[in-house]
Protein backbone atom coordinates (compact mmCIF):
# COMPACT_ATOMS: atom_id res chain seq x y z
CA UNK A 1 0.00 0.00 0.00
CA UNK A 2 1.41 3.49 -0.83
CA UNK A 3 0.72 6.50 1.32
CA UNK A 4 -2.52 8.64 1.16
CA UNK A 5 -0.98 12.02 -0.55
CA UNK A 6 -2.95 14.96 0.80
CA UNK A 7 -4.42 17.32 -2.30
CA UNK A 8 -4.14 20.84 -0.34
CA UNK A 9 -0.24 20.74 -0.07
CA UNK A 10 0.71 17.73 -1.97
CA UNK A 11 2.21 16.37 1.40
CA UNK A 12 1.63 12.91 3.09
CA UNK A 13 -1.88 12.40 5.17
CA UNK A 14 -0.70 12.02 8.56
CA UNK A 15 -3.65 9.57 9.04
CA UNK A 16 -2.69 6.90 6.11
CA UNK A 17 -0.84 3.54 7.28
CA UNK A 18 1.59 2.26 4.93
CA UNK A 19 2.19 -1.45 5.21
CA UNK A 20 5.29 -3.72 5.16
CA UNK A 21 8.64 -3.16 3.26
CA UNK A 22 10.76 -4.98 0.36
CA UNK A 23 13.65 -6.97 0.83
CA UNK A 24 16.85 -4.41 -0.41
CA UNK A 25 20.38 -6.43 -0.96
CA UNK A 26 22.99 -4.37 -0.75
CA UNK A 27 26.45 -5.33 -2.37
CA UNK A 28 28.53 -2.86 -0.88
CA UNK A 29 27.96 -3.96 2.73
CA UNK A 30 26.89 -7.22 1.95
CA UNK A 31 23.49 -6.92 4.13
CA UNK A 32 19.73 -7.71 3.23
CA UNK A 33 17.44 -4.65 4.32
CA UNK A 34 14.01 -5.07 4.54
CA UNK A 35 13.27 -1.11 3.04
CA UNK A 36 10.82 1.30 3.28
CA UNK A 37 10.13 4.45 1.38
CA UNK A 38 8.58 7.41 3.16
CA UNK A 39 7.18 9.63 1.22
CA UNK A 40 7.71 13.58 2.78
CA UNK A 41 6.09 15.38 -0.65
CA UNK A 42 5.08 14.38 -3.81
CA UNK A 43 7.94 12.61 -5.76
CA UNK A 44 10.11 12.57 -2.82
CA UNK A 45 11.23 10.10 0.25
CA UNK A 46 13.77 9.21 2.86
CA UNK A 47 14.32 5.67 2.58
CA UNK A 48 14.95 3.71 5.70
CA UNK A 49 16.37 0.58 5.49
CA UNK A 50 16.44 -2.26 8.52
CA UNK A 51 18.38 -5.66 8.92
CA UNK A 52 18.17 -7.97 11.59
CA UNK A 53 20.07 -11.18 12.78
CA UNK A 54 18.30 -13.99 11.76
CA UNK A 55 18.71 -15.61 15.35
CA UNK A 56 16.65 -12.77 16.90
CA UNK A 57 14.10 -13.08 18.76
CA UNK A 58 11.15 -11.26 20.69
CA UNK A 59 12.52 -12.57 23.99
CA UNK A 60 15.66 -10.36 23.97
CA UNK A 61 17.20 -7.01 22.49
CA UNK A 62 19.17 -7.53 19.72
CA UNK A 63 21.47 -4.93 17.64
CA UNK A 64 20.22 -3.88 14.29
CA UNK A 65 21.80 -2.15 11.69
CA UNK A 66 20.04 1.33 10.28
CA UNK A 67 20.94 2.46 6.99
CA UNK A 68 19.34 5.50 6.00
CA UNK A 69 19.10 7.44 2.37
CA UNK A 70 17.71 10.87 1.85
CA UNK A 71 18.17 14.07 -0.04
CA UNK A 72 20.22 16.61 1.06
CA UNK A 73 17.16 19.08 0.73
CA UNK A 74 15.59 17.23 3.89
CA UNK A 75 16.67 19.49 6.99
CA UNK A 76 16.34 16.53 9.58
CA UNK A 77 14.45 13.10 9.71
CA UNK A 78 13.35 11.31 12.36
CA UNK A 79 13.03 7.85 13.11
CA UNK A 80 10.46 6.07 15.74
CA UNK A 81 11.28 2.67 17.07
CA UNK A 82 8.02 2.46 18.50
CA UNK A 83 5.86 4.08 16.22
CA UNK A 84 5.34 7.71 17.98
CA UNK A 85 7.16 10.78 18.90
CA UNK A 86 6.87 9.83 22.98
CA UNK A 87 8.61 7.04 24.96
CA UNK A 88 10.28 5.07 22.14
CA UNK A 89 14.10 5.05 20.89
CA UNK A 90 14.37 8.48 17.80
CA UNK A 91 16.50 8.38 15.62
CA UNK A 92 17.46 11.54 14.46
CA UNK A 93 19.54 12.14 11.90
CA UNK A 94 21.00 15.05 9.22
CA UNK A 95 23.43 16.35 7.09
CA UNK A 96 26.45 18.70 8.29
CA UNK A 97 27.78 19.54 4.67
CA UNK A 98 28.65 15.86 3.50
CA UNK A 99 28.36 13.91 6.70
CA UNK A 100 25.62 12.83 8.32
CA UNK A 101 24.77 13.45 11.90
CA UNK A 102 23.04 10.79 14.26
CA UNK A 103 21.37 12.14 17.34
CA UNK A 104 19.92 9.51 20.01
CA UNK A 105 16.73 10.98 21.31
CA UNK A 106 14.16 10.15 23.48
CA UNK A 107 10.54 12.73 24.14
CA UNK A 108 8.18 11.71 27.42
CA UNK A 109 6.19 14.11 25.89
CA UNK A 110 5.57 16.64 23.01
CA UNK A 111 8.19 18.21 23.40
CA UNK A 112 12.20 18.83 22.49
CA UNK A 113 13.06 15.01 22.89
CA UNK A 114 16.67 14.99 24.74
CA UNK A 115 19.58 13.07 24.09
CA UNK A 116 19.07 9.16 25.06
CA UNK A 117 22.45 7.06 25.95
CA UNK A 118 20.40 4.08 25.77
CA UNK A 119 20.43 3.83 22.57
CA UNK A 120 24.00 3.79 20.98
CA UNK A 121 25.08 4.16 17.23
CA UNK A 122 28.12 3.05 15.54
CA UNK A 123 28.36 4.46 11.98
CA UNK A 124 30.18 2.42 9.60
CA UNK A 125 32.45 3.63 6.75
CA UNK A 126 31.31 1.76 4.35
CA UNK A 127 27.67 2.46 3.06
CA UNK A 128 28.48 6.04 4.33
CA UNK A 129 28.87 8.35 1.31
CA UNK A 130 27.12 11.30 -0.35
CA UNK A 131 26.46 12.96 -3.44
CA UNK A 132 25.51 16.01 -5.42
CA UNK A 133 21.99 14.65 -4.23
CA UNK A 134 21.82 12.46 -1.73
CA UNK A 135 23.61 11.92 1.73
CA UNK A 136 23.43 8.43 3.46
CA UNK A 137 24.60 6.59 6.01
CA UNK A 138 24.88 2.92 7.45
CA UNK A 139 24.98 2.36 11.46
CA UNK A 140 24.74 -0.59 13.98
CA UNK A 141 22.16 0.69 16.62
CA UNK A 142 22.52 -1.12 20.32
CA UNK A 143 19.41 -0.16 22.05
CA UNK A 144 16.55 0.49 19.23
CA UNK A 145 14.40 -3.01 19.50
CA UNK A 146 13.76 -3.29 23.21
CA UNK A 147 12.69 -0.09 25.71
CA UNK A 148 10.13 0.68 28.60
CA UNK A 149 7.62 1.98 26.21
CA UNK A 150 4.30 3.88 27.34
CA UNK A 151 2.75 0.56 27.78
CA UNK A 152 5.51 -1.03 29.32
CA UNK A 153 9.03 -3.25 28.33
CA UNK A 154 8.69 -4.05 24.73
CA UNK A 155 10.64 -5.57 22.19
CA UNK A 156 10.29 -5.42 18.31
CA UNK A 157 9.42 -8.88 16.81
CA UNK A 158 12.19 -9.35 14.19
CA UNK A 159 10.00 -12.08 12.92
CA UNK A 160 6.81 -10.06 11.80
CA UNK A 161 5.66 -6.37 11.21
CA UNK A 162 6.98 -3.20 13.48
CA UNK A 163 4.93 -0.13 13.59
CA UNK A 164 7.47 2.58 12.83
CA UNK A 165 7.10 6.38 12.42
CA UNK A 166 9.17 8.77 10.51
CA UNK A 167 9.19 12.58 10.87
CA UNK A 168 10.56 15.23 8.51
CA UNK A 169 11.53 18.82 8.56
CA UNK A 170 12.82 21.17 5.77
CA UNK A 171 14.64 23.33 8.40
CA UNK A 172 18.32 22.43 9.43
CA UNK A 173 18.98 22.07 13.00
CA UNK A 174 20.19 25.38 14.53
CA UNK A 175 23.66 23.87 15.10
CA UNK A 176 23.81 20.98 12.71
CA UNK A 177 27.66 20.02 13.98
CA UNK A 178 26.52 18.60 16.93
CA UNK A 179 23.70 15.95 17.93
CA UNK A 180 23.00 17.64 20.40
CA UNK A 181 21.46 20.41 18.32
CA UNK A 182 18.12 21.66 18.47
CA UNK A 183 15.29 21.81 15.75
CA UNK A 184 12.42 23.12 14.93
CA UNK A 185 8.94 20.82 14.78
CA UNK A 186 8.41 18.44 11.76
CA UNK A 187 6.39 19.83 8.84
CA UNK A 188 5.47 16.20 7.91
CA UNK A 189 5.08 12.89 9.84
CA UNK A 190 3.18 9.60 9.19
CA UNK A 191 3.89 5.54 10.70
CA UNK A 192 3.60 2.17 8.80
CA UNK A 193 4.16 -1.57 9.14
CA UNK A 194 7.44 -2.27 8.49
CA UNK A 195 8.22 -6.12 8.13
CA UNK A 196 11.33 -7.00 9.95
CA UNK A 197 11.57 -10.46 8.54
CA UNK A 198 12.80 -9.39 5.39
CA UNK A 199 15.58 -7.78 6.14
CA UNK A 200 16.75 -11.25 8.15
CA UNK A 201 20.65 -11.84 7.94
CA UNK A 202 21.78 -15.08 8.92
CA UNK A 203 26.07 -13.95 8.91
CA UNK A 204 24.89 -10.67 10.90
CA UNK A 205 27.66 -10.61 13.32
CA UNK A 206 29.96 -11.13 10.68
CA UNK A 207 29.01 -8.58 8.66
CA UNK A 208 29.16 -6.18 11.63
CA UNK A 209 32.29 -6.55 12.21
CA UNK A 210 33.35 -6.60 8.55
CA UNK A 211 31.67 -3.34 8.09
CA UNK A 212 33.20 -1.90 11.25
CA UNK A 213 36.97 -2.25 9.85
Amino acid sequence: MVLTLGSALGRPSTSAVAEGAVAFYDAETGFTFSQFSAAYSLGASITYRIAVPTSATNSAPYDVVLQVVAPKVVGWAGLAWGGSMVKNPLTVTWANGNTPVISSRWAAGHTMPTSYSDAIYTIFKTGTKSNSTHWQFTARCTGCTAFQGANGYQVLNPKSSNRLAFAYSATKPSNPGSPDSGFVVHDVHNYWSHDFSSGANADFTNLVQKNMK
